[in-house]
This record gives structure tokens, C-alpha cells and sequence, in this order.
């Protein structure tokens, strides 16, 4: 794809964020192993309420342009964050979050209730109020400075590419010697971007790059580097919607559904190996789980455990009861036309077909999906992924209060327990407290099995192999390679040691 918005307020494609990550910095920033570093800040602080966050900004912080940091800055950026007429992708980020300025290099977040994921907003590019102020909302999208960024990041734009239609082919970067963090090693530094995963399979296979992300299993075919991965911070799962499916509703079916699949071989044969599987709502760079190998055909041992608890195969599908009261196995599956989803929604239904379920696949193009099928929760199963951030923050995904759209709740789950634990993990700030709290809201979603979870694929990333000091560690968008870029290197100068020669007396 090219990018469009090479902003932190309005990113939207994997090009507008890979860029916006380079070129701007925020108050913090995110670190591969999960932590946060001061960045633009030289420090912060949480009240012990956790109402409030102060951050102090460094005397060296500035832009590329070199004009100085300052709180007026970080207004600025958190108001158009907030701004109804944008509609950032952010917005509901910081919907209700006060920020006021102390002095000029400091600012005061407040907020209505403890939230400790909060931090991870610290990390929002600043934008210069000083070049961005005279653009009217109406404007803003269509500013040059969407295109031709200015921000304070460790890289800074040199150079575009573009085609004969006028559309960025190209960016050319180079380091910024000022960057709090440290000067990158790797200067220039040129992003080309392509319409399809074809074209950039062939320009790294020709060696026309030097490294390339967004690559499928299939894409890698062809490619002599050994690609580098990490689990994405996304979910894979089927969410059962037990409003509109009566089967469903039977909890055994739901067990027997789960436990038919093969997480190990589905990953294999829908992701080429490139995935982990899963058992439950946390993707492994957040928790680690084991999933325990299968033995035997679990289909068929799944079938058997509901014939023994009363159900009878009737032409290859299970039914239960009598007469009028006869029932089905019998569901519809939905999800997106990607090719991936495709490919899982073929493997389930293979499966759950061997086990005794009827299975109706459904594929829709994304925006049909969204706004006629997950929106009004018309669905019996929906085939789904959920992007989980890195503060182990399930509320939108499980709380009941969630259930509706716009919520994110697509299992429509109710679990008074399981609400208690999602509401203190968002305010507490012990991390071994938040881990308490998961496990017992995990314990309430294993026993009800609202959904199947399946895999968190992994974020492939096609590196040189004298590539050294990156660290992909968590990744919840491909941006995220490049938390670690400020200690990217290709060379290493060996230091000989100094030998001094000692008289004996």
C-alpha cells in the first residue's frame, strides 16, 4: 500500500504507522520486552490514585526542524487526538482524559477512573503545533504535512519518491543526530512501498531490497533470507453467538467443538508453521500457555464424547432428542474474505464435518462483514481476530457491558465473575495483582467456552542476515519492528585491548 497519513493522529494503513513510528517519538516509548523508556520526557509519574500522570519534558527535546518541545505541543496533540470532526483512530483512546499544561515542559493527564493501561497513550507521536495549528479540521487531512512529516523521531524525511501519477513510492531517511534515544546507526534508510504482496515477494526475491514485512507463508517462497518472527498480539478465534444460535447454547457442543480441533496442524496447514496455537484469549507475547499435543483423530474422539452423552449420527450429522424436539448439529460460520480466514474456515469446517457438525461457511468482504454481520451480531459463529494490547487489557473484548456495537464483545459474554476481574485489572498497577485477577477471569471463560481460540500467527519480517540488534520481542502492529531500530548495525568495530607492560620490582 502508499502512504496517506503520515500522522500519529490519523495512520490508518500498515505504510501510514511504519513511517509515523520512524519519523515521530512520544512522551515514552515502548520497548520490545514490554517496558516503557522516557523519550520526550525525561520522566513521569502516576499518582498514587492513579487520577493523574505528570510528565516532564527534556530541555534537548526537539523537532527536525529544530525548534524546542513543549507542552503547548503535547495539547495541541492530545485535543485533534480527541477532536469528534477527525475521527482519529485513537479518539476513543483518550475520550474523557484531561491534560493541562504545569509549565512549558511539563503537562498533567488526568483521568475520570484508574486506568492503568493508560500508559501506552504516552507513547502518541507529537505533532508541532506551531506548522500544524493554522490547518482547519476541515484541512487536516489534506495537509502536505501528512505526506512530508516533521516530527521529532529517530529518523527524518530526506527524500520521496513518487510516481507519474503523483503517489509516494518511496521515502528516503535519514538518522536524526539528535534523537534523546541515540543516533541510528543505519543512515540512509529508504522504505519503498507496493500495491501487492506479489510485487514485493519478486523485488526481495531479485534482490531489489534488503528486507521486506507483510509477507504470507506463500510470499516467503522463492526468498533466500531467513525470515525473523515473533508472535503478533492477535487472537484467532471462533466466537459463538448463542443469541441466535440454539445448538450453541448447549455447552457440551461447544466443548465438543473445541476440543475437535488440532490447533498444532491447523497452524501448519493455514500458516505454513508460522503461528503458535492457542487455548485462550492472550496471545503468547503476553502470557505463555501450553497447548497439549492431540493424539489420535480429536474429531472423532469429540464425536464419540457427545454420543455418549446422547446424541446419534444420522447421516454423517449428530442429532439429539425426538420427534418435534429433534436437533441438528448444525451452524453457520462467517468471517472475512481474506485468504488466511479462508483457509481456516475450510480446516474447521473439514473438521467439525469428520466430527458430526454441519457446516455452513460464509465469506464476506470486509466491509460487508463489519456493517451487516459483526455490527448487528447476525451470526451463528464468526471466524474473528482481536488485537490484544500489551497491557493485557481485555475489557472491550469481554465485558458484557461490551455486547453491543460498538463494543467488541463478539461472543456476547456475561460472566457477572468474569466482569469483577476485568474491571480491576484496568485499575490496579501491580502487575501481579493484574495476573491474579486474569486467571480468574480465565477460569469463568473456560468453564462457559464462549469461543474456540485457534492462533496467534507471527509477524514475518525478511531480514538481511548481518542485520544485527533487532529485537522484535512484542509486536502488536508491524510498526513495532521498529521499536529496536535505534540499535540496528550491519558493522562491528573490534576494539583491540591495550596491553601495558608492568616493571617487577
Amino acid at each position: 500500500g502508499s502512504p496517506r497519513f503520515i500522522n500519529p493522529i490519523l495512520a490508518l494503513s500498515d505504510a501510514d504507522r511504519d513511517l509515523t513510528a520512524l519519523v515521530y517519538s512520544g512522551l515514552l516509548r515502548a520497548t520490545p520486552e514490554g517496558e516503557y523508556l522516557p523519550d520526550l520526557a525525561s520522566s513521569y509519574e502516576r499518582s498514587a490514585d492513579g487520577l493523574t500522570y505528570t510528565a516532564v519534558l527534556r530541555e534537548e527535546a526537539a523537532f527536525h526542524d529544530g525548534t524546542r518541545v513543549t507542552a503547548e505541543d503535547i495539547i495541541f496533540t492530545v485535543h485533534k487526538a480527541q477532536a469528534s470532526a477527525l475521527k482519529s483512530p485513537l479518539r476513543a483512546n483518550w475520550d474523557g482524559v484531561g491534560v493541562e499544561k504545569v509549565d512549558d515542559r511539563t503537562v498533567r493527564f488526568t483521568l475520570k477512573a484508574p486506568y492503568a493501561p493508560f500508559i501506552e497513550n504516552l507513547t502518541l507521536g507529537i505533532l508541532p503545533a506551531r506548522l500544524w495549528q493554522s490547518v482547519s479540521g476541515e484541512e487536516f487531512p489534506f495537509s502536505e504535512l501528512n505526506t512530508n512529516p516533521i516530527g521529532s523521531g529517530p529518523y527524518m524525511v530526506a527524500g520521496i519518491t513518487r510516481s507519474q501519477g503523483g503517489i509516494p513510492s518511496a521515502y528516503t531517511l535519514r538518522s536524526n543526530s539528535s534523537y534523546p534515544l541515540g543516533e541510528p546507526s543505519l543512515t540512509p534508510l529508504t522504505l519503498q512501498f507496493y500495491q501487492t504482496e506479489a510485487a514485493l515477494a519478486t523485488a526481495l526475491a531479485d534482490g531489489e531490497l534488503e528486507r521486506g514485512s507483510g509477507l504470507s507463508a506463500e510470499g516467503l517462497r522463492g526468498i533466500t533470507q531467513t525470515p525473523r518472527t515473533a508472535p503478533l498480539n492477535r487472537v484467532f478465534g471462533v466466537f459463538f453467538n448463542q443469541n441466535q444460535s440454539q445448538v450453541l447454547r448447549n455447552r457440551a457442543v461447544r466443548e465438543a467443538l473445541s476440543q475437535a480441533v488440532d490447533r498444532e496442524a491447523l497452524v501448519e496447514e493455514v500458516l505454513g508453521g508460522y503461528g503458535t496455537p492457542l487455548m485462550g484469549p492472550v496471545p503468547p507475547s503476553l502470557l505463555k500457555m501450553e497447548v497439549a499435543q492431540q493424539e489420535g483423530d480429536a474429531a472423532l474422539a469429540a464425536r464419540q464424547k457427545l454420543i455418549d452423552g446422547g446424541w446419534r449420527l444420522e447421516s454423517g450429522v449428530l442429532v439429539h432428542g425426538k420427534g418435534d424436539a429433534i436437533e441438528r448439529l448444525s451452524l453457520s460460520l462467517a468471517t472475512g474474505n481474506v485468504p488466511e480466514l479462508r483457509r481456516a474456515a475450510q480446516y474447521l469446517s473439514e473438521t467439525w464435518g469428520r466430527m458430526g457438525a454441519e457446516v455452513d461457511v460464509q465469506v464476506y468482504e470486509q466491509g460487508d462483514l463489519t456493517q451487516n454481520v459483526i455490527r448487528p451480531r447476525k451470526y451463528d459463529a464468526l471466524l474473528f481476530g482481536e488485537v490484544i494490547g500489551r497491557e493485557l487489557d481485555l475489557f472491550a473484548f469481554w465485558h458484557s457491558s461490551q455486547r453491543n456495537d460498538p463494543g467488541l464483545n463478539i461472543a456476547l459474554y456475561a460472566n457477572s465473575a468474569a466482569d469483577s476481574a476485568l474491571e480491576r485489572m484496568r485499575a490496579t498497577g501491580s502487575d501481579t495483582e493484574r495476573l491474579e485477577l486474569y486467571n480468574a477471569f480465565a477460569t469463568e471463560l473456560a468453564r462457559d467456552i464462549p469461543a474456540v481460540f485457534l492462533y496467534a500467527p507471527d509477524f514475518v519480517y525478511s531480514v538481511p542476515n548481518d542485520l544485527q540488534g533487532l529485537n522484535l520481542g512484542l509486536v502488536e502492529t508491524p510498526s513495532d519492528r521498529f521499536l529496536s531500530v535505534p540499535s540496528w548495525h550491519r558493522e562491528v568495530d573490534y576494539v583491540w585491548p591495550i596491553f601495558s607492560i608492568r616493571k617487577d620490582k
